[in-house]
């Protein structure tokens, strides 16, 4: 299992999940990307993204302005 990481501080939405989805379809389903952001739209923004994509948002938290995410790929996963 492979675990990413993507620093998309100080990038305005949409282009953290458009980062975010682009490092997703080049992994493995069940890898792991961690995705840091400091728009706070991004959150509303993936949870949406994985909603229709079909991968799982398992933690998103903020600490000093910068949001983390942990994304898993879904099985099969755009």
């Amino acid at each position: 299992m492979v675990e990413r990481l993507i620093d998309a501080q100080f990038q305005k939405s949409p282009i953290p999940v458009l980062r975010a989805a682009r490092a997703l379809r080049g992994m493995a389903p069940g890898d792991k990307l961690r995705l840091l952001a400091t728009d706070p739209e991004a959150l509303a923004d993936l949870r949406e993204f994985c909603k229709q994509s079909g991968h799982a948002l398992i933690a998103a938290g903020e600490s000093r302005g910068v949001y983390s995410f942990s994304l898993k790929r879904g099985p099969g996963g755009a």
